[in-house]
């Protein structure tokens, strides 16, 4: 498996969450069919006036020239390169010439040119400069052909890592705000690669301690730690092997391959040691801990993986290859938990008392006694909390919101965090939302009656206030018109039926071989379709919803199906899309994780009564996680709804433990429910309580994550599973006393299609020894 690691990638665009047939992903892929990725665009600005001096701008010329050169750029627009159309009535045409003359420059002169750029340039307006405020940004528009490779993350770290862009604001005495899609993708895979070495190595230090803590031995700590190490090789190898990359999901999976190994391994090694307690045979003990809790240990892996595995059967790529490498590395731990850990044993010395001494502690005493005498006495209050619980829960969950955007979960302490808020600020956002119109006819987006109607609908973006100023084809007919009136600000407008016999030949001239730049951005080269672009706050999928809804009302109402298909795409909007998408089909899947796990159960143990007392005290606790929601206002998005499938597979785990025990302990007590119900809370009990508090203070470690998404996840995860170890000691057995009689009957509980715990055997182990 570590020879795999070479194979493993790291991802390079926003995750998709939509099915690749998906209508939206269809329309999507049309519109780079047509005009090339949209999410190209790095930006560079300020708020300094003090920038447009001839210092500065020698600094900035220098720095901007380097990145010009490199083959990873297409073009840039800069204070040097900017260009400017200018009347040629000789040809009767329009140039683009520099706005800035190198000649000329002067302290007095640029003075005179920033003027002019806020003031004569309304083309510029909302593109490059923010008129109100003074901000202004210049735009690197990245090669669309290796915008989504490895070779965008080694031009962002060459000329725009941190200690590149804190130099230059040192040279030039301006605060520097660099942003843009290509820019924050790079650095947020950069965030989750660092990662992956926090969460690993936080949760081997917090698992390790824990474990130590409660068994007090080195030896067992250590051999704890070979095998989840082993296994996050393996789950690393398994990436590699299947070539899948290295997302913010499959992120997560080594340090849950940890969280997830360390309850196996307090099964085994507590079971070794009761035994060994017992009758101070090792071979025996040994012999035991597979007979007797390997049955037990498979299905409770099986139930967690199951809960992992529902992801596979949803049409989601992302969440499919999370769920394969979940589902494959949790069998995988589990054949190495019960291969490694005898074997390692078999050759070790004999336990000491010191080692032993966990089983009887005060605290484990304390808290199982507990837990007995509010079974024994307090079980109609243990009801009415349930109850109070459930109802409460239910509340909440109406209270829920669904919510989901492309930096809404970005770590918020980062720099790059911080420039997308003023561009947001100052520019409405970076996020790129599109526009793409179908004429249904060649060079149909020239057309005058077409132009209106983009500039209507442009008009109504502008009313918008989460949505940036939109640029078209419109935006480069109005400068045009301004160009022809030679530069007046006052023509910039879309030009009259008259005007349009005089300015319509400049631009058709302006646009032959050589010059096709000014209008290929705005309409592709048969002239069919044109695209409005406008940028996007970090908005929920409530406000981006209704958004949608205005914006479509007036698409209607201005293009006729039967002349013009208008859609709107981008991958802000795509994102959303997905975002709803992916919420229906995890609420199938966890409802499928709940039937695949109560066919599990039917199969172990034969018997409708226990399915729906084992499915209860796990249910509950996803009711209560999901009301918690709702009260404090996490909304479910792509990384929260992850939680209930994973808390759901897992919880179960304790509950197949108490089951198994509990059954042996009717045959063992002569079908005496009380009996047995405490022998099992004694016994069980411990390794309930170990485990829980391990996968608790393990899932806690993604609280440590800069992303909002992975806390989230993290908090949400261990919360419930808090909730579901409670319920499965106190609501479980319960459940058991009351809707039992005194006394059970072997017909009522048939044997098992096979044992999960197997029956002590008093048969002389010498053979083995």
């Amino acid at each position: 498996m570590g020879s795999q690691w070479k194979n493993m990638r790291f991802t390079y665009t926003e995750a998709n969450l939509l099915p690749d047939n998906h209508e939206v992903n269809q329309q999507y892929k049309s519109f780079l069919d047509k005009f090339g990725e949209e999410g190209n665009l790095i930006v560079v600005g300020f708020k300094d006036s003090t920038f447009f001096n001839p210092k500065n701008l020698t600094l900035w010329e220098n720095f901007i020239s380097e990145i010009k050169k490199d083959k990873a750029v297409d073009f840039t627009i800069s204070i040097e390169d900017l260009r400017v159309l200018e009347k040629d009535t000789t040809h009767q045409k329009f140039k683009l010439v520099p706005f800035i003359n190198n000649d000329k420059i002067s302290e007095t002169y640029l003075k005179t040119k920033e003027n002019e750029l806020f003031n004569e340039l309304p083309f510029y307006e909302g593109v490059l400069f923010n008129k109100e405020s003074g901000a202004v940004r210049f735009a690197i528009y990245m090669n669309k052909e290796i915008v989504n490779t490895a070779a965008r993350k080694d031009f962002v770290l060459k000329y725009l890592s941190q200690e590149k862009i804190s130099k230059l604001e040192k040279e030039l005495g301006v605060d520097l705000k660099v942003s843009g899609m290509p820019y924050i993708r790079t650095l947020n895979s950069q965030s989750i690669v660092d990662e992956i070495g926090l969460f690993v190595g936080a949760a081997l230090a917090i698992t390790s301690l824990l474990f130590f803590f409660f068994f007090r031995s080195f030896r067992a700590t250590l051999i704890s730690m070979l095998v989840v190490v082993i296994g996050v090789m393996w789950s690393f190898g398994t990436l590699g092997f299947l070539g899948y990359e290295i997302t913010v999901l499959t992120a997560i999976i080594p340090p849950l391959i940890i969280v997830i190994g360390i309850p196996n391994c307090i099964f085994l090694i507590n079971k070794y040691q009761q035994e060994f307690k017992k009758h101070g045979n090792k071979a025996k003990s040994l012999q035991r801990v597979i007979s007797k809790v390997g049955n037990a240990t498979l299905m409770t892996n099986l139930t967690t993986a199951a809960g992992f595995g529902t992801f596979i059967f949803t049409k989601s790529e992302l969440l499919k290859e999370f769920g394969i490498v979940a589902f494959l590395n949790i069998i995988f731990l589990f054949l190495l938990c019960l291969l490694v850990i005898p074997i390692l044993y078999s050759y070790m010395p004999l336990p000491k008392d010191k080692h032993l001494a966990h089983l009887g502690k005060n605290y484990t005493k304390t808290f199982i006694t507990w837990i007995e005498n509010t079974i024994r006495k307090h079980s109609v209050a243990v009801f009415a909390v349930a109850v109070g619980l459930l109802v409460s829960g239910i509340i909440g969950i109406y209270q829920i919101k669904v919510s989901g955007s492309i930096i809404e979960d970005m770590p918020k302490s980062t720099g790059f965090y911080q420039d997308i808020l003023f561009y947001e600020n100052e520019f409405d956002g970076v996020m790129p939302l599109e526009i793409m119109i179908d004429t249904k006819r060649p060079k149909g987006a020239l057309k005058s009656a077409t132009l209106k109607r983009i500039n209507e609908l442009q008009e109504t973006i502008e009313e918008i206030p989460e949505l940036s100023k939109p640029v078209s084809i419109v935006n480069l007919v109005k400068y045009a018109k301004q160009s022809f009136y030679n530069g007046n600000p006052e023509y910039y407008e879309l030009p009259t039926k008259q005007e349009e016999a005089f300015i319509l030949p400049y631009i058709k001239n302006s646009t032959q071989k050589g010059n096709e730049n000014m209008m290929k951005s705005y309409v592709d080269s048969t002239g069919q379709y044109a695209r409005i672009t406008t940028f996007m706050r970090d908005i929920g999928t409530d406000k981006m919803a209704k958004i949608e809804e205005r914006l479509q009302e007036k698409i209607n109402k201005l293009f006729p199906e039967e002349r013009y298909t208008v859609t709107m795409t981008g991958k802000a909007y795509v994102f959303e899309k997905g975002t709803h998408y992916l919420v229906h089909n995890l609420v199938l899947s966890l409802l499928f994780a709940i039937l695949l796990i109560s066919l599990l159960m039917a199969y172990l143990f034969r018997s409708f009564k226990m399915i729906i007392i084992s499915l209860l005290p796990n249910i509950l606790p996803l009711i209560m996680t999901a009301g918690l929601m709702g009260f404090l206002g996490v909304p479910i998005k792509p990384s929260t709804i992850l939680v209930f499938s994973i808390a759901f597979g897992i919880s179960v785990d304790d509950t197949i433990h108490f089951l198994a025990k509990y059954r042996q302990e009717l045959k063992a007590n002569n079908w005496r429910i009380k009996r047995s119900v405490y022998a099992t809370v004694k016994e069980a009990g411990i390794s309930m309580f170990y485990t829980s508090v391990v996968l608790f203070f393990g899932f806690s470690v993604f609280t440590l994550s800069s992303f909002g998404g992975t806390v989230a996840l993290g908090s949400l995860v261990a919360t419930t599973l808090l909730f579901a170890m409670l319920s499965n000691l106190i609501l479980l057995p319960a459940l058991l006393l009351s809707l039992e009689k005194s006394v059970a009957t072997a017909e009522e509980f048939p044997e098992p299609s096979f044992d999960i715990l197997a029956e002590d055997n008093e048969e002389d182990i010498s053979e083995i020894q």
